[in-house]
């Protein structure tokens, strides 16, 4: 697919997918709203070969979804942060994670718990303005004008 043609179209959708739309991707994310910053402790959680993390810990900085942080001198190491953009993203990963459980839930899966109370998460996507889940809503896609 030709990220360029998603990244400069009008569609947000597609704009969004064309930053973070692969799996390896979206568990990086994961894995850094978990608390995760360090290049082996991606490697080790997804079991990723290191030249497809390299690139793709390089796309989410470029991306402006990670901030890459020099935490050691000698030997030269960095760390990868969320910035705002990437812990906006949270969500989205809950409410994927919900329907996946819900849709292709089959055997123990993982859940997201209050790390204070231990209380199970249940996500869903609602509209900031009315409070209305979305899946509830007359929904319509408009197109910005051409100019």
């Amino acid at each position: 697919m030709d990220t360029d043609k998603l990244s400069s179209g009008t569609c947000a959708i597609s704009r969004g997918l064309a930053l973070v739309g692969d799996a390896w991707s979206a568990l990086i994310l994961r894995d850094a709203s978990l608390g995760m910053t360090q290049f082996d402790q991606f490697r080790t959680s997804l079991g990723i070969a290191p030249n497809i993390l390299s690139r793709r810990l390089k796309a989410l900085t470029e991306a402006g979804v990670l901030e890459k942080r020099r935490y050691s001198e000698r030997p030269p190491r960095d760390e990868y942060v969320l910035t705002q953009a990437g812990r906006d993203f949270l969500p989205i990963l809950a409410a994927m994670g919900e329907w996946g459980r819900r849709y292709n839930g089959t055997g123990k899966l993982s859940h997201l718990v209050v790390s204070e109370t231990g209380e199970r998460v249940r996500a869903t996507v609602v509209d900031e303005i009315s409070g209305r889940p979305l899946r509830d809503l007359p929904l319509r896609l408009v197109m910005p004008e051409a100019g």
